[in-house]
């Protein structure tokens, strides 16, 4: 008896044309669900004054487990299609589920510290936090792994349970500190009062900066210099860019009233044969 290959041609491509509908379908589906759970967050957090982060971080969980999901139903009805019965792997899954727990522990370790991160709010979306080795800001949080943004713009995927601690840069407002150095001749009285009327100058001016800056005093005596502390609170992810205005300004005021800031010297002694 011949075998009948029309008849497998025309079963398989029934079947890939199925598969693509399948696949279109799923790619629609995922895409309304994103705008439907966007949407749906959008309201939720200016109806119950949500912060921003925390309403992303909750968003970008929700799309994740809708993925999930959708995945899983994607796989089943292709292994329908293909007449494979999915109620007995099912059943069949309870003989082997010993050998895939154990190979899935680092998988359910995930899930569960990933579940306890978001309930205790440890990092929100937009944190800058350190953990597992990286620092950075969070751009996702979810079931498996964390996605951390460096500042060099490499993007991290941290695995939840490699996040054993979390240190959250984000939450309250941050220390700008600056340290100043004089040399030995100049007055440090007079320096400190020029410091601080650049100071007080930046403060009228940066929104940024919560509370001071102030001029703590001397902080260090170098080898060539005597270091002046310069101390002040801003708001969050803004330290940086007021100490770099802390500097600038007092650098110019220093050369107004010709206040050195010393940088170490070589000095080469040559000796002469006699």
């Amino acid at each position: 008896m011949d075998f009948d290959w029309n008849a497998l041609l025309v079963k398989i491509g029934i079947g890939a044309i199925q598969i693509i509908a399948i696949w279109i379908a799923f790619l629609v589906i995922k895409g309304a669900a994103n705008k439907i759970i966007t949407r749906a967050f959008d309201r939720y957090s200016k109806r119950n004054d949500v912060s921003t982060g925390r309403a992303q971080t909750l968003q970008s969980l929700t799309k994740n487990i809708i993925g999930y999901v959708l995945i899983f139903i994607f796989f089943v009805t292709i292994l329908q299609i293909f007449g494979i019965q999915v109620t007995a792997i099912l059943a069949g899954a309870g003989i082997v589920g010993l050998a895939v727990g154990f190979g899935a522990q680092g998988l359910v370790s995930d899930i569960v510290t990933g579940f306890f991160i978001l309930l205790e709010k440890q990092v929100d979306v937009g944190d800058y936090v350190t953990t597992g080795g990286f620092d950075g800001i969070v751009e996702e949080v979810g079931l498996r792994t964390t996605h951390i943004r460096g500042f060099d713009g490499t993007l991290h995927y941290v695995p939840n349970r490699e996040i054993s601690s979390v240190s959250n840069h984000s939450r309250g407002n941050m220390r700008a500190l600056v340290d100043i150095g004089i040399s030995y001749d100049d007055n440090i009285d007079e320096a400190i009062v020029i410091m601080q009327e650049v100071c007080d100058r930046l403060a009228a001016e940066d929104e940024n900066i919560v509370e001071g800056p102030n001029v703590v005093g001397v902080q260090n005596l170098g080898d060539s210099d005597v270091v002046l502390r310069v101390l002040c609170k801003t708001k969050n992810m803004e330290q940086w860019g007021v100490e770099r205005k802390i500097r600038k300004g007092i650098k110019e005021a220093f050369d107004r009233h010709g206040i050195d800031i010393p940088f170490p010297h070589q000095v080469f002694i040559e000796k002469k044969e006699q």
